[in-house]
């Protein structure tokens, strides 16, 4: 039996995505691909070697493992997805962006999470044939919807009150991420209540840290509530709370969070991005302005049939993203790297 050791040190860092994403990958390829033996972290040299995350020791090993494994990396992020999320000192920054680069290079796949990335891998002069898009997978068996008994309960929990309509972001507290015009959205609806899940993971080097961090203490409307950061045990949770959810992100790759809202078939609203047109398709509603998303959240409020089309869009989002596509496409892939 061919074996996958999984090599990650993304627990490292709680509340981001690319932990999430590692933990259902793991977690699908565990219990449908079952040819294959899978193991974690181990000090052990299987036919595939599988990096999650770019750490120094994973690009140290890469020379070693490559005579007589073959070596993945997934693609969680770039160094023009980096420039928006944290701040570096110059130098600092050359040197790491070009190491980021540099570890896509030395191993013999890649797998993106958005084909937007193809193209831009191969401006670093990376050969696109070693590129395979595989999407972010999110099982409902973690992320599902209650029925509506169970919701009463569950906002009362919270303290919101279960006529309200409540409008939900997750994510990293960062510029990139929304999260000023997520505030000014929420001015302009003062009957609505907006929930943020989420927390300045990387701290005082978190883009717009000082700022976002100075208008939650003095400056926040009545009808917002930041919620830190939120154990992924509980998301589901959260998610259930919300009527609706919002993502005005600047930049994005494959956001976790939007599969599982789609999980439980929550409307979901998005900055219209470029990078969302392979990936997204028709599942979301986009907007670019803070009138539009205004406009668009106070319709999915006030106007019944527009919210279940809103609902049915994300649920198809659910069924393309399922559990046996994603798993297929894994399955081709590993035994791709194996039959070559």
């Amino acid at each position: 039996m061919v074996s996958i050791n999984m090599l990650s040190r993304a627990d490292s860092v709680k509340g981001q995505g690319v932990l999430s994403a590692h933990d259902e990958q793991v977690e699908l390829v565990k219990k449908e691909l079952v040819e294959y033996n899978v193991v974690e972290n181990k000090v052990k040299l299987c036919k595939i070697m599988h990096f999650h995350t770019i750490n120094p020791e994973f690009f140290f090993m890469i020379p070693f493992v490559k005579k007589k494994s073959k070596t993945v990396a997934y693609v969680h992020f770039l160094p023009e997805t980096l420039e928006n999320s944290i701040k570096l000192n110059k130098t600092i920054r050359k040197i790491f962006y070009k190491y980021i680069i540099e570890f896509y290079k030395k191993v013999d796949y890649l797998v993106v999470v958005n084909p937007y990335f193809i193209d831009v891998l191969e401006k670093y002069g990376i050969d696109r044939r070693k590129i395979t898009y595989i999407p972010n997978f999110v099982s409902n068996k973690n992320f599902y919807k209650i029925d509506e008994s169970e919701r009463t309960l569950l906002r009362k929990k919270y303290g919101i009150d279960e006529n309200k309509f409540v409008v939900l972001s997750v994510g990293q507290l960062q510029k990139r991420k929304g999260v000023l015009d997520f505030i000014e959205v929420a001015r302009n609806m003062p009957d609505t209540l907006f929930l943020w899940a989420g927390d300045a993971v990387f701290g005082k080097i978190s883009d717009g840290y000082k700022e976002i961090k100075e208008i939650i203490a003095k400056n926040l409307p009545n009808n917002v509530k930041f919620l830190g950061l939120i154990e992924r045990e509980k998301m589901n949770e959260i998610y259930n709370i919300a009527d609706v959810m919002f993502m005005p992100s600047y930049d994005e790759l494959f956001p976790m969070t939007i599969l599982e809202s789609m999980c439980l078939n929550l409307p979901v609203v998005v900055r219209d991005l470029k990078i969302y047109d392979n990936i997204l398709f028709d599942y979301c509603l986009r907007s670019n302005t803070n009138e539009s998303f205004v406009n668009t959240l106070q319709k999915l409020e006030k106007d019944n049939d527009f919210y279940n089309v809103a609902c049915e869009k994300s649920n198809n989002g659910n069924i393309f993203y399922s559990e046996d596509n994603v798993a297929n496409m894994w399955r081709e892939f590993y035994d791709g790297i194996i039959e070559e």
